[in-house]
């Protein structure tokens, strides 16, 4: 067992699109609880009022906030991946736009999780998909749900990468699962309020003709 993981060890991670009032609550809320972890956010070529809400959160605290800046929107999962590859903490916490956090003290006991188990992959709240990405109470694959999930990253690293889906981490998870990594279930809700649909309710989830079909084929059952 390697040394035990502390909030040295965290990067935040939040992944924004041209939604800078919800970026303001989810950052200034994390922070409110969490004012030393590490908090990188990821702005997907918003141009827009964002930007002066990242360089804003920046000067406030420079020792440990961080910004990536990109050129377009590359899109969440894509965007999720360029951040796990330019953070170096071991452990990622991935934080949607659209929460607020109410309290403190998930951090600790996520990374519990991983301190009692190297083989522990990710944590957060567990869910059932199927092939396709959709919940589905006789779904095949175990997921953490995108929105406020802990992820160890030299693991990721072995995994494929996050891709722009509708569910950005299925394969992700389905391959963790097949190499034997856990996912371990912890109830986060009762410390951050997830609204969802915070980006995608203003500018959809582009994923053209093949996001359709995949909606079609898992209507009908295949």
């Amino acid at each position: 067992m390697s040394g035990t993981l502390t909030f040295r060890d965290i990067s935040t991670v939040i992944v924004n699109y041209r939604t800078p009032d919800l970026l303001e609550t989810s950052a200034r809320s994390f922070r409110k609880f969490y004012p030393d972890v590490e908090l990188v956010i990821v702005d997907n070529g918003s141009n827009d009022q964002s930007v002066e809400v990242i360089e804003s959160f920046v000067r406030s605290n420079p020792s440990s906030t961080k910004s990536i800046m990109l050129e377009q929107n590359y899109f969440h999962g894509p965007a999720m991946d360029r951040a796990a590859r330019s953070i170096e903490k071991e452990i990622v916490f991935f934080l949607d736009t659209d929460t607020e956090t109410r309290r403190g003290g998930f951090v600790e006991l996520m990374l519990d999780e991983f301190n009692q188990n190297e083989k522990v992959y990710g944590v957060g709240k567990l869910d059932k998909v199927n092939k396709r990405g959709f919940a589905a109470e006789d779904g095949t694959i175990t997921v953490l749900l995108s929105p406020y999930m802990m992820l160890r990253r030299k693991v990721y690293f072995d995994l494929p990468p996050f891709r722009h889906h509708g569910m950005p981490t299925l394969e992700n998870f389905s391959a963790a699962e097949s190499m034997g990594y856990l996912l371990r279930n912890f109830d986060i809700s009762d410390y951050i309020e997830h609204y969802g649909r915070g980006t995608a309710s203003k500018f959809g989830y582009s994923l053209g003709f093949r996001g359709k079909l995949d909606f079609l084929l898992n209507k009908v059952g295949l």
